[in-house]
């Protein structure tokens, strides 16, 4: 039986989490949850897994009665508390945004095995993860959950180390693929929301629209899979059923195919190295008849060459492009700037604030800082000039 701690407990992939540990009684046992401010759901599961650990981030509530088996944390401190403190194996870290860094830190430097599916803590502190997660086939520090990475964590499996020759993520495109860069720029709120192939939340789906999803796992596969920026490639595939590929030095290419269902890569990191059920229907053969690719455009996505960019810029720049998408994906959605504004604000946030250290996390969570704050003045600028 394996302890986990579920970071994130009442979102998507969280909730997914459990529905892993409700199909496979006696072989997970959660010790430790957390959630931000769903309370209602989250007293349910409390009540539900009996963690020694819950903690609420983002509210306090007095502690539910029937759950005096647990110790209740309130604020940020819960995350910190969940994942250095509580007994465990494993800990899903599933919340959304630079909160992300600090638990994986916390959770390494305790000796947990991180299953990590939260984009941030990469892209702004990818060498610092790096360093906490020694290179070991057998005994992993870390597994994505991420299904782009995950696949190609799958395609490299008993593979010796820096034998591919390039790494390719798939990406379904999201709803404007076919549409002109014009009516992207202009794309309503309920437009962006719709995505063709996955259910995610708000922010992470508008990611896919603008592929800045895409630009942010470009940056983590550099750092998962010891890859340079020119081998790291995208394609697009509508279908989602190839969830990506690796090409080797001798020209062979795998691919990692299936359903495009969460419960797969999340139930891998959570019973690697076995395989387990669920829930995931066999693939039919029409699921195979619609395997096309296609090159995507980096005029009317950017965000793909703003990712390159940072990349070749170092420093602390890939920290500073995550922290403007964060801000201008949440001014876009409360209306302040258009969907086509999103890119502009994150450009000009990485040309105002140049060259930043990011070698510790104090220098991090500075630059971080810092862009937020660019950022928001860049977007209020904008909101003056649309007047």
């Amino acid at each position: 039986m394996r302890d986990i701690v579920i970071l994130g407990s009442t979102g998507s992939i969280g909730r997914q989490a459990l529905d892993i540990v409700d199909m496979h009684p006696g072989r997970f046992r959660v010790t430790g949850l957390t959630a931000h401010s769903n309370d209602l759901l989250f007293v349910e599961q409390v009540k539900k897994y009996r963690p020694l650990m819950a903690g609420l981030t983002g509210k306090s509530i007095s502690p539910p009665s029937g759950t005096d088996f647990c110790q209740w944390h309130f604020g940020p401190s819960a995350l910190e508390v969940a994942s250095s403190q509580v007994p465990c194996d494993d800990v899903l870290v599933a919340v959304v945004g630079m909160i992300g860094l600090g638990s994986v830190l916390n959770a390494r430097k305790t000796g947990k095995r991180v299953l990590l599916a939260n984009k941030e803590a990469l892209v702004a502190g990818g060498q610092l993860v790096k360093d906490l997660c020694p290179d070991d086939p057998q005994n992993p520090a870390l597994l994505p959950v991420d299904s782009e990475h995950s696949a190609i964590y799958q395609c490299l499996m008993g593979a010796k180390a820096k034998c591919f020759r390039r790494i390719i993520l798939t990406a379904s495109g999201g709803p404007f693929m076919a549409w002109s860069a014009d009516r992207i720029a202009h794309a309503t709120l309920d437009e962006a929301l719709s995505h063709p192939t996955w259910r995610m939340g708000e922010k992470i789906t508008i990611d896919s629209a603008s592929m800045f999803n895409k630009a942010l796992e470009i940056i983590e596969a550099k750092w998962l899979f010891d890859a340079t920026p020119g081998q790291i490639q995208v394609l697009v595939h509508p279908s989602s059923i190839v969830h990506s590929m690796v090409e080797f030095a001798d020209g062979a290419l795998l691919a990692q195919m299936g359903l495009p269902d969460m419960r797969v890569p999340i139930a891998f990191a959570m019973a690697y190295p076995e395989r387990i059920t669920t829930g995931v229907r066999p693939m039919a053969p029409e699921d195979f008849s619609n395997l096309r690719f296609e090159k995507p455009d980096f005029e009317r996505f950017p965000a793909l060459r703003l990712a390159y960019e940072a990349l070749s810029a170092g420093g602390a720049a890939c920290c500073v492009l995550n922290a403007a998408n964060e801000i201008a994906v949440n001014g876009y959605l409360h209306h302040a700037i258009r969907f086509g504004q999103i890119a502009r604000v994150v450009e000009e946030t990485l040309a105002a604030l140049g060259p930043m250290p990011a070698d510790t996390l104090e220098a991090i969570l500075d630059a971080d800082r810092r862009s937020r704050e660019k950022s928001r003045e860049i977007i209020n600028q904008i909101s003056k000039e649309d007047i």
